[in-house]
């Protein structure tokens, strides 16, 4: 697991290879991730949006962005945490996604920036 806190927000990422999802012969490669988003403030935030970076081995880049995750705009409590999963699609069968939630600070109205750390993507048959 890769964690990282940024303003106060904890960002826990795993990543996993979904072989049932997936077929290496037609160059498609399915990972599913889980994130936690733990808030440490002293205050309660709103995650609006977020920003993908993802990267291929195939040297491919895409940019995905969008309001909330999975469908909603989720707010924590101080000391909660908020658990989603998603999925991510490749041309290889390694790669790598980073990027940001852009949160609200429900007392304030200050938004601000959540680093998501890097983590890797990787099919178990490559590490053979």
């Amino acid at each position: 697991m890769i964690s990282k806190i940024s303003e106060g927000v904890e960002i826990s990422v795993e990543s996993f290879y979904q072989a049932d999802y997936s077929n290496p012969a037609q160059g498609e490669f399915m990972f599913a991730y889980r994130i936690t988003i733990s808030n440490h403030n002293n205050f309660s935030v709103k995650l609006l949006r977020r920003s993908w970076n993802i990267f291929d081995s195939n040297s491919e880049t895409r940019f995905v962005e969008g309001e909330g995750v999975v469908g909603v705009q989720p707010v924590l409590q101080t000391g909660k945490q908020f658990q989603y999963v998603s999925g991510c699609n490749l041309r290889s069968e390694m790669g790598r996604m980073f990027g940001t939630y852009e949160m609200e600070n429900l007392n304030s109205k200050k938004v601000f920036q959540v680093n998501i750390p890097p983590f890797d993507l990787i099919a178990p048959l490559k590490m053979n």
